[in-house]
């Protein structure tokens, strides 16, 4: 009995009832009352010679002929029962018998000569024949039209057709995520990532609970039910995700935040709950939202400063489903924004978004393995330098040295290159960062001599103090909106001082300075320059508090529609009043600079009115070699002496491996080579025994 309750009930194939066929069932129901109605009158085909009988006995009332010579006469009602051999009322009101003519001349004599005989006193009639096909189907065309008319709408409402997210009005709810599953086309892996190697540990995580949960499950712990990818725009959230969805042998469904929104009310909470639904059937899972904001955003205070309703019902929907009554095991949600700062406090809880992983800017060394990865696809010759392209590329993120490679390919297909060279990636960094070249705009000396002091200004100044930027380039080539400019090999320091900031503002000033000591007249060239100082110093004296009459204060407001600001007007004043000191101070330092070094400054000035564009072993060679070593090559040479120690402790490793076996075959053929396994083996333990001690006699 016990095996009898556990047996499961077996289910049996039905088909699934169709209301279409129920209603072409009725559609041939009323087309056979039709017909049936219209066709109530008994007819008979008999031969011609029985016909002319009929007509001889006057039991015929009207003969009608046709073009084909067919016949067709009505019987009198009264010889009904002589030619049906049936009562009339069974043969209907006006039944009638059929034939065919030999021809209708045949038929016109013989009639007519009945008449004569006056044997046959009915109507004769001539016409075309009746075409049955196309009056059947002027009859049954409009039922038919309305039926598929209803059947088209059944299906469109029922979400067979294109209306809505996945089908018709009746499915516009439904979740619109692309369900990525075990031999998804995704080929991206975690090797397609490079760099982001915190980030893609976080992420490997993620996937390994979803593969083995027993290994952490056993020890207590609860798997994360979410992990918020921030960062800037560019960094691979999105690429990260897509690895993800490459590597885990899970279901992956991926849709963005603006899915949500329909202009429909109360789909978005619709279309979550039947994500959530899906994902449950798929689990274990994974969901990743890109773009979360777009549905997340902090809902508004009250409801008259403008909050929408159907956004915050979404919302409140989404968090319901992360973290409500209902059990969300084995689904794990992955979402990507850059404006994590805009999230509700809700959405960034523990127990919904239990990690935020940040995705940052790629630093010195990732952005080597972004441009490896890129370089891939790329033919390159030996000049293209990586360590140069990522020390150029300060601040790029993966998507912007995607674009570098990209553009470098392009400008050396333009030139008819077989090979893309380092000049080709040189270009296309200024491509970027500082525009196109504009070699037709037309300059006068007066102005390119201008010009060539403001740029011989700013890479005169950075090359003799110790913390500016190391140059790399002077152009007067208009570029952009600039009519020259200077590229740097900017610091990425992970703590600034103020000597530092202090040296890069006397080297922006440089240009002003050169104008304003060699030409005695100064330019509208400086406006970027004096902008750029005058946000540094105001940051330095408000916020970072280094100045000597405001110290330790920082007047950082955090509220973003404020029109209060967090100090008086004495001390906007006195802010004001130190800046204008501090910038005034670097403004003279950088003329005092240039002034002790005039002569190289103007060969420098002079060598750029004559080439144009001028590198850092130009200046070096008017100004020496600089005594500081910049961060950068700090950087490289620490990466490259542990790369050394690294490969040398490989290499010992190999070669004390490669001993240890070379002693073990030696043992071995004594063992074998021996006459007396005793004293082999005694003999092989004491030398087993004395070896090592004798090898450390001879390292020490």
């Amino acid at each position: 009995m016990e095996n009898n309750n556990n047996k499961k009930p077996i289910k049996t194939n039905m088909p699934k009832f169709n209301l279409n066929w129920l209603y072409m069932i009725i559609a041939m129901m009323l087309l056979g009352l039709y017909f049936a109605n219209e066709n109530d009158t008994a007819t008979r085909n008999i031969p011609y010679d029985e016909f002319q009988q009929y007509v001889r006995n006057g039991y015929i009332s009207k003969i009608t002929g046709y073009d084909d010579n067919s016949v067709e006469a009505f019987v009198k009602p009264q010889f009904v029962a002589n030619v049906f051999h049936a009562d009339s009322s069974r043969v209907g009101k006006n039944p009638l018998i059929t034939t065919e003519a030999p021809s209708r001349e045949s038929l016109g004599d013989f009639l007519q000569k009945e008449k004569d005989e006056a044997r046959f006193d009915g109507s004769i009639s001539y016409e075309k024949k009746r075409n049955y096909f196309g009056a059947i189907l002027w009859q049954i065309l409009p039922f038919a039209f309305l039926i598929g008319f209803w059947i088209f709408l059944s299906r469109r409402w029922s979400g067979g057709g294109g209306m809505g997210g996945g089908g018709g009005i009746f499915s516009v709810g439904k979740s619109k995520a692309q369900l990525f599953e075990k031999g998804s086309p995704i080929k991206i892996t975690f090797k397609d990532v490079a760099g982001l190697a915190e980030a893609k540990q976080e992420v490997e995580e993620i996937v390994e609970f979803l593969k083995e949960p027993q290994k952490y499950t056993d020890l207590g712990g609860k798997i994360p039910k979410g992990a918020l990818l921030v960062g800037p725009p560019g960094t691979g959230k999105t690429l990260l995700a897509k690895a993800v969805a490459g590597e885990a042998n899970v279901p992956f469904f991926s849709l963005a935040g603006s899915d949500f929104v329909e202009m429909f009310v109360g789909v978005g909470a619709s279309r979550v709950r039947d994500l959530f639904r899906q994902a449950k059937e798929k689990a274990p899972c994974i969901v990743f939202i890109d773009e979360i904001d777009a549905v997340g955003r902090a809902r508004a205070k009250a409801a008259a400063m403008g909050g929408n309703d159907e956004r915050e019902n979404t919302l409140n929907q989404l968090l319901t489903e992360m973290d409500g009554f209902g059990s969300n095991s084995g689904v794990i949600i992955l979402a990507a924004t850059n404006r994590v700062d805009v999230l509700d406090k809700a959405l960034l809880r523990a127990g919904r978004f239990d990690r935020q992983i940040h995705v940052d800017l790629p630093d010195l060394n990732e952005r080597k393995e972004v441009f490896g990865v890129h370089l891939r696809p790329i033919k390159i010759d030996n000049t293209v330098d990586v360590d140069l392209l990522a020390r150029q590329t300060p601040g790029f993120s993966g998507a912007d040295i995607a674009n570098v490679c990209n553009e470098a390919a392009l400008i050396a297909a333009r030139h008819g290159k077989k090979f893309v060279g380092k000049q080709d990636f040189l270009d296309a960094v200024d491509r970027i960062v500082g525009g196109l070249e504009k070699k037709t705009k037309i300059t006068t000396e007066a102005e390119r001599r201008s010009i060539a002091m403001h740029e011989a200004g700013h890479a005169s100044i950075s090359w003799l103090l110790e913390y500016a930027n190391p140059l790399i380039k002077v152009t007067i080539v208009p570029r952009g909106r600039a009519l020259g400019a200077a590229w740097y090999l900017p610091e990425e320091r992970q703590i600034t001082t103020k000597e530092q900031m202090l040296d890069e503002m006397c080297a922006t000033l440089g240009g002003r300075a050169a104008e304003d000591l060699f030409l005695g007249r100064i330019s509208t060239g400086a406006m970027n320059d004096l902008e750029r100082v005058t946000k540094q110093a105001y940051g330095m004296i408000a916020y970072l508090g280094m100045s000597d009459k405001l110290p330790n204060l920082c007047y950082y407001n955090n509220e973003e529609y404020s029109f209060n600001r967090p100090y008086s007007e004495k001390t906007a004043e006195l802010i004001d009043e130190e800046v204008k000191r501090m910038v005034n101070e670097q403004y003279e330092r950088a003329k005092k600079i240039l002034s002790d070094n005039k002569e190289g400054h103007n060969k420098l000035a002079q060598l750029l009115i004559d080439k144009e564009v001028i590198f850092a072993e130009d200046v070096e060679q008017i100004f020496g070699k600089r005594p500081w070593a910049s961060r950068s090559e700090e950087i490289i040479s620490a990466t490259k002496i542990s790369d050394e120690l690294k490969k040398a402790e490989e290499q010992e490793a190999l070669i004390a491996v490669e001993t240890e076996k070379e002693v073990k075959e030696e043992e071995d053929k004594d063992v074998n080579n021996s006459p007396n396994t005793e004293n082999g083996k005694t003999a092989d333990d004491n030398k087993s025994l004395s070896e090592p001690s004798k090898k450390s006699e001879s390292k020490n």
